[in-house]
């Protein structure tokens, strides 16, 4: 019996010994999966971490890219502004030119066509050339140089233009001298 005893507690500490190594690698491939998950989730996170990153370069290259187009858009317009009104003083006295009296009608004809080039060239240039002759006078759009009384013009009319005002897109470049009816 004793022989047998003995071999029943063999066995038994086998079956614990064997119990207790599958436990082992129970623990193991448990504690592998945690460390994966938390691995998993660790990754999860830097790539959140990573595509925040990438998500707010973008922005910042998408915003510098509308600012640099914006500023090169303004340089363009102030550089057409700065040309414009040192050729608008010779537009003017082209229109003077085609205003005046000529016996020689191929002369006349030819200012006219130059200054019909010149307005096409303004207009490509997106300038636009401000004549507020009848309309009422706005002191934010045109600067009154003299008052005169007519009774033919409503109040605060704009009866003369000495100077035609020069606009490049929504900006006021040079602003009309005018004559203010009835003020």
């Amino acid at each position: 019996m004793s022989i047998d005893f003995e071999k029943e507690i063999e066995d038994q500490i086998e079956e614990e010994a064997a119990e207790q190594a599958v436990e082992e690698e129970i623990d193991e491939e448990q504690t592998a999966e945690t460390a994966e998950e938390g691995g998993s989730d660790k990754l999860e996170k830097e790539l959140a971490e990573q595509k925040d990153k990438y998500l707010r370069l973008m922005a910042e290259y998408d915003n510098y890219r509308k600012r640099t187009a914006k500023q090169q858009l303004e340089t363009r317009e102030a550089a057409v502004g700065d040309t414009v009104l040192n050729f608008i003083k010779i537009y003017d006295n082209f229109e003077r030119a085609a205003e005046t009296e000529c016996s020689d009608e191929t002369y006349k004809k030819g200012v006219e066509m130059i200054l019909n080039q010149f307005r096409d060239a303004l207009d490509k240039l997106n300038v636009k050339i401000i004549d507020p002759t009848g309309e009422p006078f706005d002191p934010a759009q045109a600067n009154a140089v003299s008052t005169i009384e007519d009774p033919d013009l409503g109040e605060n009319v704009v009866a003369q233009v000495f100077e035609k005002g020069v606009m490049i897109g929504d900006k006021v470049i040079r602003y009309p001298m005018v004559v203010v009816a009835n003020p």
